[in-house]
């Protein structure tokens, strides 16, 4: 980026900062409904993410020569992952 060119801010546009600040008064408790344990029973807690994998990565590092990773790299997007179906297919 040139150095007289200031970088321009990042916004969700979004008001989450009024959100925020909201403070939640007495009589808006009388809009909320009532916890029942019907509703309590029925509550399961979902965790975000991904799904765990059954094979996960390891972090190696490992010295090939620069002409061999420019050709993979020139491949295209997921030359990681062609790369290491490959050495899958070619281990012992």
């Amino acid at each position: 980026m040139p150095a007289n060119k200031e970088k321009s801010s990042r916004s969700l546009g979004s008001d989450l900062a009024r959100v925020d600040a909201h403070r939640i008064a007495a009589t808006e408790y009388a809009e909320l409904p009532e916890l029942t344990d019907a509703m309590l029973a029925r509550a399961t807690v979902n965790k975000g993410g991904r799904p765990r994998a059954t094979d996960p990565r390891k972090l190696v590092s490992i010295r090939l020569p620069a002409s061999v990773l420019a050709r993979w790299r020139a491949s295209g997007d997921g030359w990681q992952t062609r790369m290491a179906a490959v050495l899958a297919k070619r281990a012992p």
